[in-house]
């Protein structure tokens, strides 16, 4: 007797079978999450890392943003301290003394708050603005202007630096004077003295003169004064480079989902 013809299609699945296989489904979907739960976790419990190299974008960053920032009166304190060397004073110890701020300037364009010989060189770096605030020596005689003049990196600002005259009075910062102040006709006509530093992607530029407005005078005329301008000036400058231009810490990352 010849054997029954079989089906072209195979018997369904049993109902034991079906639920074999939806247990099996669901035990695999459990390891594909449980997969992925395990990698966020260590995502976000394990030590994050930088490269050098994003330590130092990072630190480019936080150092080219300040100038934005910062409160104006923490890039200009109400009083720096400076120090006139003991050689100009014919005496064994230097003094220590006080510039006090007149005024805090609204912050200008490049071409508007350096003189002609300046800002075509600044221009040429990309400089992008110019903060500036007015201060007073000791005893109110001299007035100092200092500005920070904000280009897009350290090596153009190098770049600036070496195009610019080092102490030429009429190639650096416009002076800034403040109406009823000791300061109020100091200009760019009384400005005696002048000096540039790098700070970072800053360039410090300050520029002292006598605060009652006289115009330029030899500086041999009076070598105590010349030496006085220097210090009060040259500690303006260096005490603001030293804050805005200090490198900040490298960035690290400790960890956590806050990271």
């Amino acid at each position: 007797m010849a054997p029954p013809p079989r089906s072209a299609h195979a018997a369904p699945p049993s109902r034991e079978q079906r639920r074999y296989r939806l247990i099996l489904a669901g035990f695999v979907l459990a390891l594909v999450g449980l997969g992925a739960s395990a990698g966020s976790v260590a995502l976000h419990v394990l030590p994050r890392t930088f490269s050098r190299a994003q330590q130092q974008q990072i630190a480019a960053w936080e150092l080219g943003k300040r100038w934005r920032t910062w409160p104006a009166g923490r890039i200009f304190p109400a009083v720096i301290p400076y120090e006139v060397p003991a050689a100009a004073l014919d005496s064994g110890s230097p003094a220590r003394l006080s510039a006090t701020r007149i005024g805090i300037a609204p912050a200008a364009s490049c071409s508007s708050a350096t003189s002609q010989k300046a800002w075509p060189v600044l221009a040429r770096q990309h400089c992008t603005t110019v903060l500036r605030a007015t201060y007073q020596d000791s005893t109110g005689t001299f007035a100092v202007t200092v500005g920070v003049a904000v280009l897009p990196s350290p090596d153009q600002a190098d770049d600036a630096l070496r195009a610019l005259p080092a102490r030429s009075a009429a190639a650096g910062v416009r002076a800034v004077p403040f109406g009823r102040t000791l300061a109020t006709s100091f200009s760019d006509a009384a400005r005696q003295l002048s000096s540039i530093s790098p700070a970072g992607p800053y360039l410090i530029m300050s520029t002292v003169g006598y605060a009652d407005g006289r115009h330029r005078v030899r500086e041999s005329a009076d070598p105590y004064d010349k030496d006085e301008m220097l210090s009060v000036a040259g500690g303006i400058a260096d005490w603001i480079g030293a804050r805005i231009g200090a490198p900040p810490p490298l960035a690290r990352c400790p960890g956590g989902p806050a990271c």
